[in-house]
């Protein structure tokens, strides 16, 4: 099973199961008790953030044109870090609860301890990125 293809290669925080990453999961709020139970059942402790008011943006690719749009969209994320070794596990928990690897987006920790918004997603580029998150409500204007 392959790992992700949103994966940056900086090995500034590894130790011998990889390099440390951040994992970050967008999901429905209706799903959030599924994929939570998921990640319970990982063999590995993961202490998870979850922001209901989190903003990603999906990129657009028109090939043929070869243009470009971003979608900001509000949506929930749930992050927490682990080793490169790990991920494989991470994808067999959320696929067994029926998460697709779409709704994943890996990058180098040292990338996201440097940026408060992740705007160069790792590997080849997915087709989102995570824009904005907020620890407490969103302030309302």
């Amino acid at each position: 099973m392959s790992t992700a293809s949103a994966f940056v290669p900086g090995f500034a925080l590894s130790s011998t199961e990889g390099a440390l990453v951040s994992i970050a999961i967008r999901v429905e709020p209706r799903h959030l008790e599924s994929l939570l139970e998921a990640l319970a059942r990982l063999e590995f402790p993961i202490n998870p953030q979850i922001y209901h008011d989190a903003e990603i943006t999906f990129l657009h690719r028109d090939q043929l044109h070869r243009d470009q749009y971003e979608e900001p969209v509000a949506t929930t994320l749930v992050e927490f870090p682990a080793y490169h070794r790990r991920l494989d596990d991470v994808y067999l928990a959320l696929e067994a609860q029926g998460f697709d690897r779409d709704s994943v987006l890996i990058t180098s920790m040292l990338d996201q301890l440097e940026s408060a918004s992740l705007s160069e997603p790792a590997g080849q580029k997915p087709s989102w990125t995570v824009r904005t998150r907020y620890r407490m409500p969103a302030p309302k204007h």
